[in-house]
């Protein structure tokens, strides 16, 4: 076959969930709703924790850079979803591909790493309180956050580089929502079979510690909220609890089927479907799984609205 993808000119054709469904306007409009709450919702909260000097502790740094993940990784692949939908466009440039394919797996190889240490936080909180200041000191929640981005970074870095090294055919059309290295493997001139063997080896390797660090973590919180005396200190710490095992439960879900499972088990409407979820849905519904169940969020969601809601009294 001809190869296409050493000229300036050459691209792909996004061929993504819109263009399969059976009522594209209905999911187009769902997919707005979805986008504009996750920018609202994430963008409020960030706001939030940012003035209210209350939420200046570990915990709300961590769901800040959550927020600030969700943002970003549900702008890299909706609005231009919505977009080739809208002006009946979809396609991508090489080098276009290769950036939204590096910028999704370094914000979700972000999240991936910054799920297990928020998970160590609540971990040190309940069972360690007295020392929680010790060992989440501004330094080490620092270097959390700086940890995530960076090794995220260079591993999406990696992935994006091999990827796209290969040649690609005359066939352009990407089966999926956005490039993505298992559709993209897909139109390869070439044997992928040892790198997609070591894009799951790479996947499980990646996904697997954090998630067994957060089991851990709240198998350790468990025992240690059970022998609480107190009703209402056990309650307050399952409910902080329940709203991360919640977004844990969705991100790990869905990157597990989509990074974990073999090729053999996907097919292009399945993993549509999962990055749809991951990329869309979830990142509107972080947040507010979290500040709806949390008192001191709510309360400074409340406190700044009043400062710039309220009308100002008149001075004589």
């Amino acid at each position: 076959m001809e190869l296409w993808n050493s000229t300036l000119g050459s691209g792909f054709i996004l061929v993504g969930i819109l263009k399969d469904s059976g009522s594209p306007e209905l999911l187009c409009a769902t997919m707005t709703v979805l986008y504009i709450l996750a920018l609202t919702s994430n963008g409020l909260l960030l706001l939030v924790i940012t003035v209210d000097v209350r939420l200046h502790v570990p915990m709300y740094l961590l769901l800040g850079q959550l927020s600030l993940m969700d943002l970003l990784l549900t702008s890299v692949v909706t609005p231009k979803a919505l977009m080739d939908f809208l002006h009946k466009e979809n396609t991508i440039s090489f080098g276009g591909c290769a950036l939204q394919m590096f910028l999704e797996l370094t914000l979700g190889g972000a999240e991936d790493l910054l799920l297990a240490f928020m998970a160590y936080d609540r971990y040190v909180a309940i069972c360690h309180p007295l020392n929680y200041t010790i060992f989440m000191r501004p330094r080490v929640c620092w270097f959390m956050v700086a940890s995530s981005w960076i090794l995220a970074f260079l591993s999406a870095l990696g992935y994006t580089v091999y990827t796209m090294h290969y040649p690609f055919c005359k066939a352009r059309k990407i089966k999926h929502l956005f490039c993505e290295i298992l559709p993209l493997l897909k139109l390869a001139c070439a044997d992928t079979s040892r790198y997609e063997h070591m894009v799951y080896v790479m996947g499980v390797t990646f996904l697997i510690p954090p998630l067994v660090a957060i089991v851990a973590s709240y198998t350790l919180i468990l025992f240690t909220v059970l022998h609480m005396p107190s009703k209402e200190g056990r309650k307050k710490a399952l409910v902080t609890c329940s709203s991360h095992l919640t977004v844990v439960g969705m991100y790990y879900g869905a990157a597990t089927l989509m990074y974990v499972l073999p090729s053999s088990f996907h097919n292009p409407k399945q993993d549509n479907v999962i990055s749809a979820f991951y990329t869309i849905v979830t990142p509107a519904l972080n947040p507010l799984i979290y500040s709806l169940r949390n008192k001191e969020v709510m309360g400074a969601l409340r406190r700044l609205l009043g400062k710039y809601m309220m009308p100002a009294h008149p001075t004589f």
